[in-house]
This record gives C-alpha cells, sequence and structure tokens, in this order.
C-alpha cells in the first residue's frame, strides 16, 4: 500500500512537472511571436524611411545632417541582432526621434507638406507608428507572462532545469523619448 502510494505521488509530480514544462513552452513561443511582429513593424518601418527621406531631401536639400541622422540610425537598427530585445529598443527610440526631427524640418518647406507623396509616405508612416506600440504592448505582456512563470516557484524550479530565462521588455531607456510629440495643425486641418 505504502509503495503505490509513493508510485502515486511520483506519478502527479511527473505530470505536474509536464504541465509546467508545457505552459513554459507556450509562453515562450507566445513571447516569440510577439517579438515577431515587433521585428516585421519595424522592418516596415525601416522600408519606409529610404522613401520619406528621398522626398524631403529633394525639397530641403540643406538640411543634410538631420537625413544622415535618420540614414545612419536607420543601418545601425538594421545592422543589430534581432534577438537583442534592449539594443534593438535602444536604437528603434534614437530613430524615432531622428524621424521626429526629420518631420519638424518638414514642418519648414509648406510645398514638401502639400506634397501628396509625402502626405502619403507620413500617413503610413503614423499608421506603422500605431500598428508598432500595438506590437510593443502585445510581446511586453507575453514577456510579463514569460518572466512571471520563470521566476514563480514551484514553477522557476521547472523553468531553470530546462534554461528557461527571463526575457528584457520592448523599452523606451530614454525619457525625451516618451515625451509626447506636439503637432501643430494647419488651420486649414483643423
Amino acid at each position: 500500500m505504502l509503495l503505490w502510494g509513493i508510485l502515486s505521488i511520483m506519478a502527479l509530480a511527473v505530470v505536474y512537472a509536464i504541465a509546467v514544462f508545457n505552459t513554459l513552452v507556450r509562453a515562450r513561443q507566445m513571447a516569440n511571436e510577439a517579438w515577431s511582429g515587433i521585428d516585421v513593424q519595424l522592418k516596415r518601418r525601416s522600408d519606409l524611411i529610404p522613401n520619406l527621406v528621398e522626398i524631403v531631401k529633394a525639397y530641403a536639400g540643406h538640411e543634410r545632417s538631420v537625413l544622415e541622422e535618420v540614414t545612419a540610425l536607420r543601418g545601425a537598427a538594421r545592422a543589430l541582432p534581432t534577438d537583442d530585445v534592449a539594443s534593438r529598443a535602444q536604437a528603434e527610440g534614437a530613430l524615432s526621434v531622428a524621424l521626429g526631427k526629420l518631420l519638424a524640418v518638414a514642418e519648414s518647406y509648406p510645398d514638401l507638406k502639400a506634397s501628396g507623396s509625402f502626405l502619403e509616405l507620413q500617413q503610413q508612416l503614423n499608421a506603422l507608428e500605431n500598428e508598432l506600440q500595438m506590437a510593443r504592448r502585445y510581446y511586453n505582456g507575453a514577456v510579463r507572462n514569460l518572466n512571471v512563470l520563470v521566476q514563480s516557484f514551484p514553477s522557476n524550479l521547472i523553468a531553470g532545469v530546462f534554461g528557461f530565462t527571463p526575457r528584457d521588455y520592448f523599452e523606451v531607456s530614454d525619457t525625451a523619448d516618451r515625451a509626447v510629440p506636439q503637432v501643430a495643425l494647419n488651420p486649414a486641418q483643423r
């Protein structure tokens, strides 16, 4: 009778370990999928930037430093490994700031602001930024779920045995990037 009791307890422990392992795998895959969503949006934004730079360059050629900064930051962001979340977040934050400067330069050129190509690219960029924000939230939620499992007792015991580790959140590291941008509307847009 004692033997059956011990075997039952061991069987329950094995079933529990399997269930926790499968939960950890599911959480890791959700985080991987979420990161893939961010990566897709970052690539779409990166592909849009050269067109935006070329249109601004045609109207504002003497704003060369801003154009070069955007181009250099885009290249630096694309050169980072896709799984280096912290570095990618920092590089993409710097690129966002540079894009803000580029759009601010465009404000100085009425012909550029009225250009259909520029307006279309600006709308695409705004849509991409919204999609990117949603993808970041989804990723950070998936990472939160994984990290809770990896760091909570008793699932942390199984996570440690099988090499599950906490992930980094995709966060804005520069407090200036968190500031809400000020957008001035033309009287015609009000």
